[in-house]
């Protein structure tokens, strides 16, 4: 038995709270991660976990035991990196984004990054809401806003622009706003996983305007934006990377120049707790000196 495999598998099982999800995210089988936790149980002379039909539940020498693993798995990722540093990281890295976002400025540069780093595998998990980087395995999520869940490390690697967008289609049925009190009077696009929802936030000079605007779509997808907008159906205000491949075909418009909106931060972000490890640290470092050279997504 490996005992610190066992172990590795036993801490993802708590944090899951399923043996079938932690079989499908190592790419096994349930009655294998069955099989190593009864044998970890068999090793140290204790029931770790109460199984029932609906859940998993730690007994008190369960969640002792799980405390220790906490710390001798900190230790062995440490010991890891501190080799990985003068060594090529390896492993597979399971990485989360919005969805978009790993569409247009994630997956094109994974090429680059696999040719550098041969021996790591990623697997990435594109959602645009945020999941729970401890329950679902996650090595590192890429968001763009701000983070408020002080239980997470974050590193800023970029900013998004956005832009107020449309189709000449549309301006050409609306007219064009001329300030951001001119969207009153359009049918706006609603990306409704943005913080602020349905308020707009502008920058001029050093002034901050708001502008609570409405329309007969809104979406929690990014993708979906895009299809409206390309669709005529209003304005958006969104990345600007979003559009790049359209905008050079002269079918979209973008209007309120003197206006920014609000830049938001992108950030690279792990709980807190978890020794970073070299495949983590590398991806970052490659992500952040990537972003640096594109202007759409550059601090």
């Amino acid at each position: 038995m490996d005992r610190i495999e066992c172990m590795k598998t036993f801490a993802r099982v708590v944090e899951a709270g399923s043996f079938s999800a932690v079989a499908r995210e190592l790419d096994t089988t349930q009655p294998t991660i069955s099989k190593q936790i009864a044998a970890l149980e068999e090793h140290l002379g204790v029931q770790l976990l109460l199984r029932s039909t609906r859940r998993l539940n730690l007994t008190d020498e369960g969640a002792q035991f799980y405390q220790h693993c906490q710390r001798v798995l900190e230790v062995v990722a440490e010991a890891e990196s501190s080799v990985g540093r003068q060594q090529k990281p390896s492993g597979l890295l399971r990485v989360s984004c919005p969805i978009s976002f790993g569409q247009f400025q994630i997956v094109p540069r994974l090429k680059q990054f696999l040719d550098r780093y041969p021996a790591i595998k990623i697997d990435l998990i594109m959602a645009d809401h945020f999941i729970n980087l401890v329950e679902e395995g996650v090595d590192l999520s890429i968001r763009i806003g701000n983070i408020q869940d002080t239980s997470l490390i974050s590193q800023q690697i970029g900013v998004t622009r956005r832009v107020t967008i449309a189709s000449v289609s549309y301006f050409e049925r609306a007219g064009e706003p001329q300030t951001p009190d001119d969207l009153l009077h359009h049918n706006c696009i609603i990306y409704t996983q943005l913080a602020t929802g349905n308020e707009w936030h502008f920058q001029k000079e050093q002034k901050v305007i708001k502008v609570v605007v409405n329309g007969n779509f809104r979406a929690s997808n990014s993708a979906a934006i895009r299809e409206a907008v390309l669709s005529d159906l209003g304005i958006a205000v969104t990345p600007i990377w979003l559009f790049v491949d359209m905008l050079d075909q002269g079918k979209l418009r973008v209007v309120l120049k003197d206006y920014q909106p609000t830049l938001l931060p992108i950030y690279a972000i792990h709980p807190r707790g978890r020794f970073r490890s070299a495949k983590v640290h590398c991806f970052i470092d490659f992500l952040a000196a990537e972003f640096k050279l594109d202007p759409y997504v550059s601090g």
